[in-house]
């Protein structure tokens, strides 16, 4: 087998475009749902802005455009350029009075933010040995939990003290400047499929691999549990009356913390124990931790309660995640990397954005304590695929492709 010679790009710079995916994923489903349930938005709405979410799901059907076409720094930076025209456009609609233009803006903003998360996915598969991808998997999420912490906890923190305007004016700076050290990422290599080449043949190579039909639906159900659940955390904080600056600066900051903590282990046992026990280990802990906001529902409202569950489900979380990531990356092929891990990573996008609209209906008539039960059985589908895993052929090396 030919040897993996792709050339390593500084983990720095892994580390900083995982921060610029993270933070508009964070101010869109960390700030914002806050945003609106504090300005009186019912369940119900805060649920259907997840609707808004479908281009992280469908990323895969433009993805073949990132491979042929322009540079990983040329995408990204043009996305990151646009959001920062796109976020202060969004500070300045009414949610209540002008619903479609406010959703029409966040779906822009993540059509953005999925096209620049296609080609900072396929920088890192592609600047990365294989051996090497569960830590960087570990830097990838610690760096963009970093981002989330700065986009949701400091940013509702910020609008607890200033408003929320000055938070969206924060948020449009940090992607101002993070759209100018875009201009300065460096070459990783990047592999041109050949002249000529079927613009969809990263996604047929994917779908005939043998075995294939097992990834997916591995990859659709792993997070199955965490993705129902998640829309209505933010929700539950507020209607248990935490204050802005509680959520900002000790319950999200306290989960970003832990979930780089579970990120950095995760990446670790992933690489010391393999994929196969990892999944199975970090998986499981990463199901039990939905209990824990089970009990803090169910439980006499504590904020004590609220905190530690949200700890323990972000530590836990970050461990499973980079189990998970690290499994779906070592799967691609780095010549296809754009359409191959975007196509993986859309299922768990596609879970998240059916069951958000879903998650506050269902919210709204059994209460959160069954709700959040309900997401932890969600959890359990997936570990019945694990054993089937080991059918899918691995990707082959195409060391050999075209450099860029």
């Amino acid at each position: 087998m030919t040897a993996d010679r792709r050339p390593t790009a500084p983990f720095a710079w892994i580390a900083a475009l995982a921060f610029a995916s993270g933070f508009p994923f964070g101010l869109i489903n960390e700030a914002l749902p806050v945003y609106l349930r504090s300005g009186g938005a019912n369940l119900v709405d805060v649920g259907l802005v997840t609707a808004a979410t479908f281009p992280w799901t469908f990323k895969f059907l433009w993805a073949p455009i990132l491979d042929h076409f322009g540079t990983r720094k040329q995408w990204i930076s043009a996305c990151l350029i646009l959001l920062a025209i796109v976020i202060p456009l969004i500070a300045r609609v009414e949610a209540a009075r002008h619903a479609q233009l406010f959703f029409v803006l966040i779906m822009f903003a993540v059509a953005l933010s999925a096209t620049q998360d296609v080609a900072i996915d396929a920088f890192t598969i592609q600047a990365t040995p294989r051996a090497q991808l569960g830590l960087a998997n570990s830097v990838r999420i610690g760096a963009y939990r970093a981002a989330m912490l700065v986009s949701g906890g400091v940013l509702i923190w910020l609008a607890g003290r200033q408003g929320w305007p000055a938070a969206f004016t924060a948020a449009t700076v940090v992607t101002v400047l993070l759209a100018g050290a875009a201009l300065f990422i460096p070459s990783a290599g990047q592999v041109r499929p050949p002249a000529g080449q079927s613009i969809w043949l990263p996604l047929q190579a994917l779908l005939t691999r043998r075995g294939v039909v097992w990834v997916l639906a591995f990859a659709l159900l792993f997070k199955l549990g965490d993705a129902a659940m998640d829309p209505m955390t933010r929700p539950f904080w507020v209607d248990r009356g935490l204050s802005l600056e509680e959520i900002g600066a000790v319950l999200t900051t306290g989960r970003m913390i832990a979930t780089v903590s579970g990120a950095v282990l995760g990446g670790y046992l992933t690489t010391r124990w393999g994929m196969r026990t990892a999944l199975w280990s970090l998986g499981l802990l990463q199901a039990v931790s939905n209990l824990g906001y089970w009990a803090a529902a169910a439980l006499p409202p504590s904020k004590g309660l609220i905190i530690a569950a949200a700890l323990f489900e972000n530590f836990s979380g970050g461990m499973g995640t980079a189990a998970f990531v690290a499994y779906l990356m070592s799967v691609c092929e780095p010549r296809f990397a754009a359409t191959q891990y975007a196509l993986l990573s859309a299922l768990l996008a596609l879970t998240r954005a059916v069951v958000g609209p879903i998650a506050g209906s269902l919210t709204e008539r059994f209460g959160y304590a069954a709700f959040f039960l309900f997401t932890f059985l969600l959890s359990l589908p997936g570990f019945a695929l694990l054993p089937f895993l080991s059918r899918a052929a691995s990707p082959p090396d195409d060391v050999s492709a075209t450099a860029h």
